[in-house]
């Protein structure tokens, strides 16, 4: 369940097919250390073994010598501690995993399901939770009750799914942040495996949410992977490629025309301007031949096919070890390699520009009146164009350019927002703990030294 919505993610969304549900339950995908002890416990409990008069954490405070060791009902807590702040995601599929999955197996094979016996407690989807060092004081995203032996197969897929998802939900929510409210296109599909796309996408529309409710906004949701919007509904959209203009022999602006000319109107024509490593004279390539195409229609009182050819946005994509050739030689050239303020700042005097050379050439022989329109038109087409960058952004480059007032107006981001790095702060290391462990009626506290059972006001029992 996400904050922003109150609906539960259905389990047929994590195509949690019969075998890997079989495989969950089986601790296929658990460290091995789980499954032996859960298999210990399943024997002793066939064993009715009892804990007998054996020291103990807990002498002196409850009596403990007929414990059913093998039946134990234990609290666990999960937590990560991610400083100063997580964005969670994973909690509904974590919740998913529980409810097909816990449980054992009877001697002829058949699984027995006992989620009915847990009790579990768990925020929403896009709660922030916060840490400040203090393992002994963290923010529980969830809690599970119940027999240890049902569910400690599980640990580690439960831990894994609410690492990865806070992880990308997180640092995609940095990237916002440091965007200050400009729009996002989430870049990283080529960085990640094909099977993870929906999972990634779903984290960046809980971090996109996130940061709505938290500064008020209304952010735009970009995603370029129709797998990446499966578990929300997003749909994909990008702009052409490299590979298209080599398609068109290098002429990026015939590849615009194109790509004007057939894909849905309501794609945004954002043209790809480095192939040559000249972003100025490409864009003023693009610029005239779609501007031609538009100045046609709209003459023509075709507004409809005008507006195929309404150039949205430019986009630098320059490798970080070239100069693009509009930067003219200063005395150190160390920083102006890839896609700069210099060369963003040089794109935004061509776009603010250029509608005189379209006025110049398209102005001749007309009357005050249709000159004037002319110019109104060509200064509007072109002041309007967008840029967005892309090229290796992350959230203290973004910062960086954001600072200075780099003119630009989307951030293209990719791999930086999948970046799972503990020097860069950008890792979720998701932690589970038996906290407290029941005997008779009542749980007692019983932690690993070092931790302790926590509390958070956003904890909800799952019904």
């Amino acid at each position: 369940m996400s904050l922003f919505n109150k609906k539960r993610i259905s389990i047929e969304t994590f195509k949690m097919t019969s075998d890997i549900v079989d495989k969950l339950r089986k601790g296929w995908y658990s460290d091995e250390y789980f499954n032996q002890t859960v298999q210990v416990l399943n024997l002793m409990a066939k064993d009715g073994y009892q804990f007998g008069s054996n020291p103990n954490d807990l002498d002196g405070i409850v009596d403990v010598s007929q414990v059913e060791i093998g039946n134990l009902e234990v609290e666990m807590q999960f937590f990560t501690r991610r400083k100063p702040f997580s964005v969670v995601a994973g909690i509904d599929e974590a919740i998913a995993i529980l409810q097909e999955c816990t449980g054992y197996y009877e001697m002829d094979n058949s699984f027995v399901n006992t989620y009915d016996k847990l009790e579990v407690l768990a925020v929403e989807d896009g709660e922030m939770v916060h840490y400040h060092g203090n393992a002994k004081s963290v923010q529980p995203v969830l809690k599970v009750r119940g027999r240890y032996r049902d569910f400690g197969h599980l640990e580690t897929a439960l831990l894994g799914v609410m690492a990865v998802q806070t992880r990308i939900a997180t640092n995609v929510y940095n990237v916002l942040v440091a965007a200050k409210s400009k729009q996002v296109l989430y870049f990283p599909a080529r960085f990640d495996h094909y099977k993870m796309q929906g999972i990634s996408g779903y984290a960046y529309w809980i971090a996109v949410n996130r940061y709505d409710y938290d500064y008020d906004t209304a952010s735009k949701t970009s995603i370029s992977t129709w797998e990446q919007g499966d578990w929300w509904g997003g749909k994909a959209g990008g702009t052409i490629s490299h590979s298209s203009i080599a398609c068109f022999l290098g002429n990026t602006a015939e590849t615009m025309l194109q790509y004007a000319k057939y894909i849905d109107v309501e794609k945004p024509r954002i043209a790809l301007v480095d192939f040559h490593n000249d972003c100025v004279k490409d864009i003023k390539a693009v610029i005239e031949a779609m501007w031609e195409k538009y100045w046609l229609y709209s003459c023509a009182g075709d507004y409809k096919t005008a507006s195929r050819y309404k150039l949205f946005a430019v986009r630098p994509d320059t490798s970080k070890n070239m100069i693009d050739a509009s930067i003219e030689p200063i005395y150190s050239v160390k920083n102006d390699s890839g896609v700069t303020p210099r060369l963003v700042y040089n794109i935004r005097e061509c776009l603010d520009t250029h509608w005189l050379v379209l006025v110049e050439k398209y102005g001749t022989g007309l009357n005050e009146g249709s000159l004037q329109a002319l110019e109104n038109a060509a200064r509007a087409y072109c002041q309007e164009i967008k840029i967005v960058v892309t090229g290796g952004f992350n959230a203290d480059r973004i910062r960086a350019f954001e600072e200075v007032g780099v003119p630009v107006d989307i951030y293209g981001v990719g791999s930086s927002l999948l970046e799972n790095s503990s020097a860069n702060n950008t890792n979720n290391d998701f932690t589970a703990d038996i906290v407290k462990v029941k005997i008779g009626a009542s749980y007692y506290e019983l932690a690993k030294v070092g931790r302790k059972s926590c509390e958070n006001d956003h904890l909800q029992k799952v019904q």
